[in-house]
C-alpha cells in the first residue's frame, strides 16, 4: 500500500514554508503528498509555483476572530462546510498522517483528520499559539514548538527552529559582482526583508529617506516588482531565491520583521540583525514576542516601528556594530537550530511510532 500524506497551512509565506521544505524529502521518498487550502490563498500559489507532484485539494475556509464581528457568523458556515469537505477529501485519501503548519485554512483538516483517527501533526513556529494552533492543539497527536512552551502543554515538543542554512545552491555569480561594483566599500552594507505580510513599512522607508544610501549600502528585498532597480549603492528586488543566501554574505546587518522563520535563520547563519517587529494594530503581537525574547537571548536588537526614523535606526546599529562580538557569540552558541533533515527524520519517526500504536491498539480492541 503507498504510504500517503495530507499536508495543511496556509494565509502566509511562513505557513508554507515549512510544508516546502519537507513535501519534496517524502516525494523522494515514495510518499504520495496531497495539500488542502484556499485555491484563492498563497499556499495553492506556492505550490503551483513549486512544480511539486502535489495534489491540492481546495476548501472553503473562514478567518476566526477573537473579538465580534457579523462577519463571523457567515465564517461559522464556512469553517464548518470546509470541515465536511475536508473529511471527504481525506476519507478517499486515508493518509498516514496529516501535517500542519498552522494559518486559519489548516483548522479544518485538523479537525477531520482527528475525526477520522488519522495521526494529526502540528508546528507551532511562535512564542505564544496564534488561534488556528490553539484549536488544533485539542485535536493533535503531537504540536512541534520552535520555542519552549508551558509544561501543561504535553503534547507539545520542542524541536528548536528549522532552517535551510547550509543548504548549497548554484547562483548566478555576475549578478552578485554588477550589485557589489556599484557598493561603496567603505560603507557597512545593510539588507531589509518584511516577508510577505511586513515589507512595505521598509520599503517606503527607503523610498523616503534618501540619505540612507549616504551612509549605507542597501539591499532591499521588497515584494513589490515596481522598485526593482540598481543603482549606486542601492538594490531592489521584489523577490530572490538562489540568490538569497549571497546576498545575506554581503550584507553586515540585516533589519527585519519578527517572523521566527527568518530571525531564527539569522541565527543560524550569525548574522547581526535588528528586528522591527509588527505591531498588535498589524498581527496578533506574536512578533513583538519574538523579538522580545531575541533581545534577551542576546541574539538581537529591536526597534519599534514608530521608531523607525534614520536617526533611531543610525543609533541602533551603531550599538549593534559596536557589541557585535557579543551577538556573535550568543548566536554561535544557540541550542534552538534544527536541520531540515534531523527534523525531517523526526517527524518520520513519530508517524511511523504512532501508526505502529493505532494498529496495535485495533488489534487489542478486536
Amino acid at each position: 500500500m503507498a504510504k500517503k500524506i495530507v499536508f495543511t497551512g496556509g494565509g502566509t509565506v511562513g505557513h508554507v514554508t515549512l510544508n516546502l521544505i519537507l513535501i519534496p524529502k517524502f516525494i523522494k521518498d515514495g510518499w504520495e503528498v496531497h495539500y488542502i487550502g484556499d485555491k484563492h490563498g498563497i499556499e495553492h500559489e506556492q505550490i503551483e509555483k513549486s512544480g511539486l507532484d502535489v495534489t491540492f485539494h481546495s476548501i472553503a475556509t473562514g478567518k476566526l476572530r477573537r473579538y465580534f464581528s457579523w462577519q463571523n457568523m457567515l465564517d461559522v458556515f464556512k469553517v464548518s462546510f470546509g470541515i465536511l469537505q475536508s473529511i471527504a477529501i481525506i476519507a478517499k485519501i486515508r493518509p498516514q498522517a496529516l501535517f500542519s503548519k498552522g494559518g486559519f485554512v489548516s483548522v479544518p483538516p485538523v479537525i477531520a483528520a482527528k475525526t477520522l483517527g488519522i495521526p494529526v501533526f502540528v508546528h507551532e513556529s511562535d512564542l505564544s499559539m496564534g488561534l488556528a494552533n490553539k484549536i488544533a492543539y485539542k485535536f493533535a497527536t503531537t504540536m512541534y514548538t520552535t520555542f519552549e512552551q508551558a509544561k501543561g502543554l504535553v503534547k507539545a515538543k520542542h524541536v528548536g527552529a528549522i532552517t535551510k542554512v547550509g543548504s548549497k545552491v548554484a547562483y548566478d555569480n555576475s549578478k552578485i559582482e554588477e550589485i557589489k561594483a556599484h557598493f561603496n566599500t567603505e560603507l557597512k552594507t545593510l539588507l531589509f526583508i518584511g516577508g510577505s505580510a511586513g515589507a512595505r513599512v521598509f520599503n517606503d522607508f527607503i523610498t523616503n529617506t534618501p540619505e540612507l544610501v549616504d551612509h549605507y549600502n542597501v539591499i532591499n528585498i521588497s515584494g513589490d516588482k515596481s522598485l526593482n532597480g540598481l543603482s549606486q549603492n542601492l538594490y531592489r528586488i521584489d523577490y530572490v531565491t538562489d540568490l538569497y543566501q549571497p546576498l545575506m554574505d554581503i550584507a553586515d546587518a540585516v533589519v527585519t520583521r519578527g517572523g521566527s522563520n527568518t530571525i531564527f535563520e539569522l541565527v543560524a547563519m550569525n548574522k547581526l540583525h535588528l528586528i522591527v517587529p509588527l505591531g498588535k494594530e498589524a498581527s496578533r503581537g506574536d512578533q513583538l514576542e519574538n523579538a522580545a525574547y531575541f533581545e534577551k537571548k542576546g541574539y538581537a536588537r529591536q526597534l519599534s516601528e514608530d521608531q523607525l526614523t534614520f536617526t533611531h535606526l543610525q543609533e541602533e546599529l551603531t550599538q549593534l556594530f559596536e557589541q557585535e562580538n557579543s551577538y556573535h557569540t550568543q548566536m554561535k552558541n544557540s541550542t534552538e537550530i534544527k536541520s531540515q533533515e534531523e527534523f525531517y527524520d523526526l517527524l518520520k519517526q513519530d508517524i511511523s511510532k504512532t501508526c505502529k500504536r493505532n494498529l496495535n491498539d485495533k488489534k487489542e480492541r478486536a
